[in-house]
């Protein structure tokens, strides 16, 4: 596993392990994609100032099947001062249709616009048959990053679809996550997974991290403050937090919300309060596929999962939601962003000190 995870140093969450890449992609056939936008000098031609931003995208499966074969999802909300258009589409219907993409808060328009323009690339009847309605959730990184101007073009929700792999996910201040700040520190993009033995299944998270005090942080029940400090972060908390929880296990929408509300857990027990000004919406899919429209599923050979064997999926999201957290300020770099502010780091040995201090390590 990669040294920027705070497992390869030993820290173990929870009781569940991950899968190999100890990420959302452990579920089969899910993929992520980034498009980093960093720009160090204003460019007043362009009206543009200093970009800290990006987009990233969560593919379920293949691009091109998702409008004729979309994938069971539910949503749940911790906190709502926030935004993830298509809610309510899933919320009605139980249906993901489209690529999950991440984005800076004002530059929600310009990449919805590119999730349609990239949904009509992958399939010629998207806009004919039916319209969709595309997923973009997002968490606010203007403190980096100027926003009055938006830093991404449409086109790049469709880079970041036809960029996204399998395999080990970056994190830390890559895509969606390049401006953002958690806890006082330099946040951005988390991703670890479970292997749930019980039901034969993986769940795996991906969240955008860029919420919370750093007088709440916690690594593993171990408070950071006032031992290690802050990264010089001085705005009141609030920030935002979305997590796309993802599993092979055959669940239906209603299962799927409910899996989805577990990710409030995870996020509380990094230490999480949900501020007023914070948003945290979470969605949760399954991999195997629904009929539309005559097609057949792309799974039909796994039965439902009863409710009463929810319990250790359960425990898989919440468990991989607090390690996302983690690995997002784990791989996070110091960060200077307009008007010459800087966010650090969270320092890895301090931290490690710390951790070994309370016998986590």
């Amino acid at each position: 596993m990669s040294e920027t995870t705070l497992r390869a140093h030993g820290l173990r969450i929870g009781h569940l392990e991950p899968g190999p890449a100890n990420a959302i992609t452990d579920v089969g056939g899910v993929r992520v994609g980034h498009i980093t936008v960093i720009r160090d000098e204003p460019d007043p031609p362009a009206g543009r100032g200093a970009a800290r931003t990006g987009v990233t995208a969560i593919l379920p499966g293949p691009a091109e099947s998702f409008f004729r074969r979309p994938v069971p999802a539910g949503a749940a909300v911790l906190n709502g001062a926030g935004e993830l258009t298509g809610f309510l589409q899933v919320s009605e219907w139980g249906l993901l249709e489209t690529p999950v993409f991440l984005t800076s808060t004002m530059a929600v328009g310009r990449v919805f616009d590119g999730a349609v323009a990239a949904a009509c690339e992958a399939d010629a009847a998207v806009g004919v048959d039916d319209v969709v309605i595309p997923i973009v959730g997002e968490c606010d990184d203007s403190w980096l990053n100027d926003a009055r101007t938006v830093q991404v073009e449409a086109a790049d929700a469709a880079r970041a679809v036809r960029g996204a792999t399998a395999g080990a996910v970056p994190q830390g201040c890559v895509g969606a996550g390049t401006g953002m700040v958690a806890f006082g520190w330099k946040g951005g993009i988390g991703s670890s997974s479970r292997v749930v033995p019980e039901v034969a299944a993986t769940v795996g998270v991906l969240v955008l991290a860029n919420f919370g005090s750093a007088r709440d942080l916690r690594l593993d029940g171990v408070p950071v403050f006032p031992a290690i400090g802050d990264g010089i972060d001085p705005r009141p908390p609030a920030g935002s937090c979305i997590a796309v929880v993802a599993t092979d296990a055959p669940l239906q929408p209603a299962q799927l919300e409910r899996l989805a509300r577990r990710a409030g857990l995870g996020l509380a027990r990094t230490g999480s309060v949900a501020h007023h000004g914070s948003g945290e919406i979470f969605l949760a899919f399954s991999t195997p596929a629904t009929a539309r429209d005559g097609q057949p599923p792309l799974r039909v050979d796994r039965t439902v999962v009863p409710d009463e064997h929810l319990n250790p999926l359960f425990a898989a999201a919440v468990e991989a939601t607090e390690e996302a957290v983690l690995n997002a300020l784990w791989a996070a770099v110091d960060t200077e962003g307009r008007e010459g502010r800087l966010v650090r780091a969270l320092p890895h040995a301090p931290v490690l000190e710390l951790l070994r201090r309370h016998g986590r390590l």
